[in-house]
């Protein structure tokens, strides 16, 4: 593990710090300030630190290995965003207004079309890897995976593979998408359908 990679791994660490002030000063001075610090530190810091590291540090598709002297930018965009798979619910209050999680998800990088509707219960790993188009329906606990990690010769071997999902698709309740998957326009998943990495439906 590199320098980086170890500071980055207390970053969520970080960000409860800044919560916990936070709310602590939202409870010694209520007012707007101290509720903008409050939003800003669960949503706009991870968010602002994510595009430095990105600009720097860009996540890249493919094979490679965690441990060992090469920083892996995967790792730090995922300590980035770590806040957010902890506690879901963070992400659950924005799925409750339209538009507001597409918005989310561009903000990090992925292109999400148009009138997507997002169930509550979603689980995403990598804000920053899905391409959606238009009208895309996700049904209840679908859970999207950009990323797998697997033992092998004595180290983490990582894939990193965006996931596609066309216009007009209705991705049933329970499915799980791979690194790679593909699921072509007006494509329609039944409920519990898993999708292997690079297979497309």
């Amino acid at each position: 593990m590199t320098l980086l990679s170890l500071i980055l791994s207390w970053f969520p660490t970080l960000v409860l710090l800044l919560v916990g002030s936070s709310l602590f000063y939202l409870c010694y001075a209520p007012g707007l300030l101290s509720l903008g610090l409050l939003f800003f530190s669960l949503y706009g810091f991870p968010l602002l630190i994510y595009q430095l590291h990105n600009f720097f540090f860009p996540v890249k598709e493919g094979m490679s290995y965690l441990l060992g002297k090469e920083y892996s930018p995967w790792w730090g965009s995922h300590q980035i965003q770590a806040i957010y798979i902890a506690f879901p619910a963070l992400e659950t209050a924005l799925r409750l207004i339209p538009g507001v999680f597409s918005l989310w998800l561009r903000l990090w990088g992925s292109k999400i079309g148009q009138s997507v509707y997002w169930t509550p219960d979603i689980s995403i790993s990598d804000r920053n890897l899905l391409e959606i188009g238009d009208r895309v329906v996700m049904g209840y606990r679908v859970g999207i995976y950009t990323h797998v990690i697997k033992p092998r010769r004595n180290n983490l071997m990582l894939y990193v593979k965006k996931v596609k999902i066309g216009s007009h698709a209705f991705v049933g309740a329970g499915s799980r998408l791979a690194p790679g998957s593909v699921v072509q326009e007006g494509a329609y998943l039944p409920i519990l359908t898993d999708i292997y990495p690079n297979q497309q439906i």
